[in-house]
């Protein structure tokens, strides 16, 4: 595991190690491997451009880099060589250290000290930290919040104006949600000096991390603001007034622009979604702008008709049940519905008619039935009028 803040490389020296015997050092001089000419491993001239550079390393880099050669030893030797000549020519001084006498010295810091990090920078162009850039800290908007408001039925359908107390995050009034003391400012991170990320180098591979310091804001509050600590933001309840239209359905929602969280650092606030539940009622089903309900009718009045008293909502209404309706039928009030959300006019209030058999019958109840019953036999009964007889 990689301590934060520190980079594992290669190094071409360690210090503190035996040093080589005089009569060693020179059998190893006389046998040293002399390097190839490093503008020759990148393929350039002596007169390249840093730009003529860099665009034959990546090249070369790109097409030798061992995961696109597993197993390849001859790549991966060549795309070390690769990234020891870049190092070297690269660096102004280095280079020019190398034009004079064909090689660097190690105090100069060869390619050993230099390590990849630079190098992958130069290939990938902050492949793998996005871009590498500095992350100063820059206002942030406000998150969204969502409120759920309960109505009545009646309330959805006359519309309503009501109050709703919202706890939420605003922005410090103290400091003006920067966070800090007043006289005091955000100072930048010591851990990624302001880069909003720290990076690991280990082999060949360099990675950016979100700086853990200052959570990727390359800046951090050394005095924070007594009232918010140092967040920028307060918690706080704020009553709102909310106007409900009339005839809202169930699930609905209303954006209240502003109304969110508030922002941090300076940013906006987000917005409030006020999402309505209407409750369900005691008699009426809803079914788009309609009101559904059903209504219990005795067999003479369904046969004679008759006029009744009807539930509407806020009240009640004279239905007319035409002579012969049958159950199940479905009898309706025109306009005593919801009113319709986006248009004009009102939804119908729908009454469904349900056939009601009463259980005990009185002697006179039973006479009058059995009367009935004896005259509908005289003309011919009503499974003959069914059967066509």
């Amino acid at each position: 595991m990689v301590t934060v803040g520190e980079t594992t490389r290669e190094t071409a020296y360690t210090p503190g190690a035996p040093s080589l015997g005089p009569r060693l050092a020179r059998h190893l001089d006389r046998h040293r491997v002399v390097p190839r000419d490093y503008y020759e491993v990148l393929g350039v001239s002596r007169n390249a451009t840093d730009a003529e550079l860099k665009k034959a390393y990546r090249q070369l880099a790109m097409r030798n880099h061992p995961d696109k050669n597993p197993g390849d030893a001859e790549a991966e030797n060549r795309f070390k060589e690769l990234n020891e000549a870049y190092a070297i020519l690269s660096d102004a001084d280095k280079r020019a250290q190398y034009d004079r006498f064909g090689t660097v010295s190690p105090g100069a810091g060869g390619f050993g000290d230099v390590g990849f990090g630079t190098l992958f920078e130069d290939l990938f162009e902050g492949f793998f930290s996005g871009g590498g850039g500095r992350q100063r800290s820059r206002a942030v908007r406000g998150e969204d919040l969502q409120y759920e408001l309960k109505i009545t039925l009646e309330e959805a359908a006359s519309g309503v104006e009501t109050k709703i107390q919202v706890p939420r995050l605003e922005t410090c009034e103290t400091c003006s949600g920067s966070g800090v003391e007043s006289g005091s400012k955000r100072e930048v991170c010591q851990a990624c000096h302001g880069r909003g990320e720290v990076r690991y180098t280990q082999g060949f591979l360099t990675v950016g991390r979100t700086c853990p310091r200052c959570g990727g804001q390359g800046e951090i509050v050394a005095n924070p603001c007594a009232t918010c600590r140092g967040d920028g933001r307060v918690r706080r309840e704020r009553l709102l007034q909310v106007k409900i239209p009339a005839g809202i359905e169930d699930g609905m929602q209303m954006r209240l622009s502003g109304e969110g969280a508030g922002g941090a650092r300076g940013g906006p606030p987000g917005d409030l979604y006020v999402v309505v539940r209407v409750q369900e009622h005691e008699r009426f089903v809803r079914r788009d702008s309609d009101l559904y309900t059903e209504l219990p009718l005795t067999f003479a009045q369904l046969a004679l008709g008759t006029e009744v008293e009807v539930p509407v909502l806020g009240g009640t209404a004279k239905l007319k049940v035409p002579p012969g309706t049958q159950p199940n039928q479905v009898l309706r009030l025109r306009g005593k519905g919801m009113q319709h959300l986006r248009g004009r006019g009102h939804g119908d209030a729908c009454y469904q008619v349900v056939l009601e058999v009463p259980q005990k019958l009185t002697a006179k109840q039973r006479e009058a039935l059995e009367a009935f019953e004896a005259a509908m036999k005289d003309e011919g009964g009503w499974v003959k009028k069914i059967l066509g007889g």
